[in-house]
């Protein structure tokens, strides 16, 4: 059902609690089409506020799922991290093939640059296939995290990653493909994929790529809502009462 029916049945209901008398079905019908052709902004208003609503409804819920895994979101030991010692954290979710990913990739370097008091953290959730599973279980191996964002900006950057690509980009960091591949196959880093994915679905994300900020989940390769969230991230972190000296 979409925004204007839901709109429109709102409207309705509203009106009939608004009666003393159960009207005639057709007659009230009626006077529902006739009152919305003649304001048809009331249901433009309706449309909007139901939408905010539904936005705010869902934030809500995404920022109690958020509570709820935070340490497995942010604090997760097997995940790569840049900037560790960052006070605000950022996580993205993410395919090395997903084109909205590639396209926000160089962005989140920059903001990696500009902003050494932020940590990144990173969640591998490969979805487009084999070359994906593979990408992600490399990039997981402790040779692939020595060479975490450098194999990120360089997979990323690959129009269409392949097999051929990612062992070109492995020898281009000095690190052996095949001792990478042979690495790539331990069950653990199956298993941490595999937690991640729960990760994602517990909060709701459907696709790549995903940040989450605080208690923001930002689906998308939004730039303008990533760098809005850090800021207020920020400025919250500066309000936190500082820890008594010893």
């Amino acid at each position: 059902m979409n925004l204007a029916i839901k709109s429109a049945a709102a409207i309705s209901a509203a009106l009939v609690l608004a009666g003393c008398q159960k009207a005639d079905d057709e007659a009230f019908g009626q006077r529902v089409r006739a009152y919305l052709l003649a304001h048809p902004e009331v249901l433009q208003e309706v449309s909007v506020a139901l939408q905010q609503k539904q936005q705010a409804e869902m934030a809500k819920a995404a920022a109690s799922a958020i509570e709820t895994h935070r340490a497995q979101l942010e604090r997760d030991p097997r995940d790569l991290v840049i900037n560790p010692e960052g006070k605000v954290t950022v996580v993205e979710f993410f395919d090395y093939r997903c084109g909205y990913c590639k396209l926000i990739a160089p962005e989140v370097v920059k903001l990696i640059e500009e902003n050494p008091d932020v940590r990144f953290v990173f969640k591998e959730m490969p979805i487009f296939g084999e070359v994906s599973d593979t990408a992600a279980k490399m990039a997981l191996t402790p040779q692939g995290k020595t060479k975490g964002l450098e194999l990120y900006q360089a997979w990323m950057a690959e129009k269409a990653l392949d097999e051929a690509g990612l062992d070109r980009h492995l020898a281009k960091a000095g690190l052996n493909p095949a001792e990478v591949r042979k690495a790539a196959a331990d069950p653990a880093i199956e298993r941490q994929i595999v937690d991640i994915r729960a990760l994602a679905q517990a909060l709701k994300i459907e696709g790549t790529p995903a940040f989450v900020i605080g208690n923001t989940l930002i689906p998308g390769a939004d730039l303008p809502a990533l760098k809005a969230a850090i800021t207020a991230a920020k400025a919250t972190d500066l309000k936190k009462p500082s820890a008594p000296k010893a």
